[in-house]
């Protein structure tokens, strides 16, 4: 069966996970009390805020509590999604001061045309909000890579590490799990996405990294469709 779309991961896959871990999360946990301060009164904001204290236990927290609890979050890289929400209008701010640029790996690029060509659908899968998905692609270190995607997906399909959020994307794409090509540097997910049906391929970019049982590459450019 021919592959009709293909989803890819972001941190370590299609974006170095330096960039993620050097820039945006240090970035967030810097503007996080500012933000907070200035935009706790936005509904958005505000929702998040109450989700984080229902989520923390500690429903009468003050804003500098959750502040706290925040970093605390960002520093062991939780998958929370109001954190996620709150991280992703935080890089928004600083794509759009141009304070930094999107990282993404030049074979990904390159690849997707070759791709999209081929009448494939792309879409990307993160913990990271839909949000921050579309910041990151959309101020690329090569501009605008918006376009070529048809959609993106994050924790509100599921976690990643569960064989339902992938049975969720594949309901939501219309496609037989067959025809739909994960890709991911993490063994874990790819195992989950394994079960839900989907063609898995592992990206291998660091030696260190923890292999899967299926085929891999070690870049976008190896990937060949019929």
């Amino acid at each position: 069966m021919s592959i009709r779309a293909i989803i890819v991961d972001t941190a370590g896959t299609t974006t170095d996970l330096n960039f993620i871990q050097d820039v945006l999360f240090p970035y967030s946990r810097t503007a996080m009390p500012e933000f907070l301060e200035k935009n706790q009164h936005n509904v958005l904001v505000d929702y998040c805020i109450s989700d984080i204290k229902d989520i923390a236990l500690e429903t009468d927290a003050s804003l500098a509590r959750v502040t706290e609890i925040l970093q605390q979050w960002i520093d062991e890289d939780r998958k929370i999604t109001p954190l996620k929400t709150l991280q992703g209008l935080i890089w928004k701010q600083g794509y759009n001061n141009a304070e930094f640029t999107g990282h993404i790996y030049p074979d990904f690029i390159e690849s997707i045309e070759r791709i999209t060509q081929k009448g494939i659908r792309i879409y990307s899968f993160s913990s990271g909000s839909v949000d921050a998905q579309k910041l990151l692609f959309s101020h690329s270190d090569s501009g605008d890579l918006t376009p070529s995607f048809s959609g993106h997906f994050d924790t509100r399909t599921g976690n990643k590490l569960d064989k339902q959020a992938y049975c969720n994307i594949c309901n939501t794409i219309s496609l037989k799990p067959k025809q739909i090509l994960f890709v991911s540097d993490m063994a874990e997910e790819l195992k989950a996405a394994e079960a839900a049906g989907m063609t898995t391929c592992q990206m291998l970019r660091l030696p260190e990294q923890v292999k899967a049982k299926c085929k891999t590459v070690t870049s976008f450019n190896e990937l060949q469709f019929d």
